[in-house]
């Protein structure tokens, strides 16, 4: 049992008027600095890295990760497993101690209703279950999920939040479905903003959209009781802002630290820090359909694009821990490219390519981006940083900061001809990045597709997908990298560092980059 060392008190004042000065202070309550990049809590639509620190809070999925890495698959929900010889059939035998919130046991027909529930949604993390052929419920604690072909990251993806395991009989009963037209008729989403009906250590309390997020201990909780009461989310859009919050004791941990305000926690003995290469990847998005892209949507004017780029420059504006990735795939992820066999900066050559395409003196183009911090990033000096790059080719561009949900949903409705965007891995196995490609979650929103690529990328994406030698696997994605660097409608920018600041009292911290911090593991 963890050593109580004395009730938290909280002097935020937002804390004292939700919860009541007495209230407050009887309990043990944290609060997270973080800015907020998801606009609901339903986990089968989950998608947003942000949503991914509440959900590991409150449900759980059959398999995980250990809490400070994504090294390996431990058991979870599932005890154990099977994977028949022909990589088709995983059978997972379920633990016989797990309880649902509400007391209800976890049965393996939860596990088939949540699974279809995602998939049958058709949200954004629909595209994971894409290569489940069934799932299936043959007695109370066997699920056996069965593929349309192999697939060597399959375990990998059912970490992911939208993978989660409800309780199917309360979400049936609050307009949930696992029918095939659950885009059409599922009534559920609004309720799991206020509500939650899963197995974890917490339960969501009430969600108020860009103020904050409240959780709640479980008190059914099947596992170890975690430390705090409750935990309170705040949107803090601004790392400035996470910081005098942090120092006045306003919140316990700040999301969101920029590299350049290191220096200064760091010599406070109060604050705690922790730094290290995210798995983030900062990349442009240059649309292929010229009705959108307009120049951009060029090859000429890509590979341009990539060539004009300050590396080196752009790393600094991610701080300690960050890098260059060589193309679309970010370093630590198996076949990876070396950072050495990044595109070097060459304006020379730059600007031939744009005059080859009949720019010499260059063009105007706007580049879109959400206005706000992720992990310390902030997309505007990146812009800033862009935008004086290019000008050194003769490209003029034109900032459009916008508002992030406004601007994520141009971006995935494929509307943006020339974005800053940023990706993190929905799963933590190369296959993910199979996404850049021709019909990927993040092809198609750039319009690359089967009918405007070419055969050599459109050969290379089906091999890898199915390919379970890792020697071959690496290999098919070296030759996609190098592809990538040459062609296709993305730019790598760099890798970020992901910084943290919290309360040099708070124990149990670790990042694992599925979900960045285990909120349930950490005490006074």
């Amino acid at each position: 049992m963890r050593r109580l060392y004395g009730l938290l008190v909280v002097v935020s004042l937002l804390s004292l008027l939700a919860f009541g000065g007495a209230a407050a202070q009887e309990e043990k309550v944290l609060v997270v600095g973080l800015s907020e990049d998801y606009n609901g809590l339903d986990v089968h639509r989950a998608y947003e890295p942000g949503g991914s620190l509440i959900h590991k809070a409150v449900y759980d999925t059959l398999v995980t990760f250990p809490t400070d890495s994504v090294s390996e698959i431990l058991p979870n929900l599932a005890e154990s497993w099977t994977i028949s010889d022909d990589g088709l059939v995983y059978t997972f035998t379920l633990r016989d101690d797990v309880v649902f919130s509400n007391g209800d046991p976890l049965t393996a027909e939860d596990v088939v209703f949540s699974f279809n529930r995602m998939k049958n949604l058709k949200d954004n993390p629909a595209f994971l279950a894409d290569g489940i052929a069934s799932v299936e419920a043959p007695d109370e604690r066997t699920v056996v999920l069965t593929l349309a072909a192999p697939d060597p990251a399959i375990l990998a993806k059912l970490v992911f939040d939208a993978f989660s395991v409800v309780n199917a009989e309360v979400v049936r009963a609050q307009g949930g479905t696992d029918a095939e037209n659950a885009s059409e008729v599922d009534t559920a989403e609004l309720w799991f903003n206020d509500n939650s009906a899963g197995t974890g250590p917490y339960m969501v309390d009430f969600y108020e959209p860009t103020v904050q997020t409240v959780l709640v201990r479980n008190p059914n909780y099947w596992g170890e009781a975690p430390y705090f009461d409750r935990i309170i989310i705040r949107n803090m859009p601004e790392a400035a802002t996470q910081k005098l919050a942090l120092e006045a004791g306003d919140i316990h941990i700040a999301m969101d630290i920029t590299a350049d305000q290191l220096p200064s926690l760091e010599g406070n003995p109060n604050i705690s820090v922790f730094s290290t290469q995210s798995d983030t990847l900062i990349f442009l998005l240059m649309n292929q359909n010229p009705e959108i892209g307009g120049p951009v949507s060029d090859p000429k004017v890509q590979l341009a694009v990539r060539y004009a780029l300050d590396y080196e420059g752009l790393k600094l504006l991610g701080g300690a821990g960050t890098n260059t990735p060589a193309a679309m795939v970010p370093l630590g992820f198996a076949g990876a490219l070396d950072a050495s066999e990044a595109l070097p900066r060459d304006l020379d050559k730059a600007r031939s390519l744009l005059a080859e395409a009949g720019y010499p003196d260059g063009f105007t183009v706007d580049l879109r981006y959400p206005d706000f911090t992720y992990i310390g990033t902030q997309f505007s000096l990146v812009a800033q940083k862009v935008q004086a790059d290019l000008a050194e080719v003769g490209i003029t561009v034109n900032l459009v900061p916008e508002e992030l949900q406004v601007s994520l949903e141009a971006y995935r409705g494929g509307q943006h001809g020339f974005g800053l965007w940023l990706w993190n891995p929905d799963y933590y196995d190369t296959l993910d990045y199979v996404e850049f490609l021709p019909g990927g979650v993040v092809g198609k929103r750039a319009n690359w597709t089967d009918e405007n690529a070419d055969a050599t990328i459109l050969e290379l994406r089906d091999k890898v997908k199915v390919e379970t030698d890792p020697e071959v696997r690496n290999q098919l994605f070296r030759e996609i990298q190098l592809y990538e660097q040459q062609s296709g409608p993305f730019a790598p920018l760099f890798q970020p560092g992901v910084h943290f600041a919290y309360s040099a009292a708070l124990k149990g911290f670790n990042y694992n980059g599925q979900w960045r911090v285990d909120l349930s593991l950490l005490s006074f």
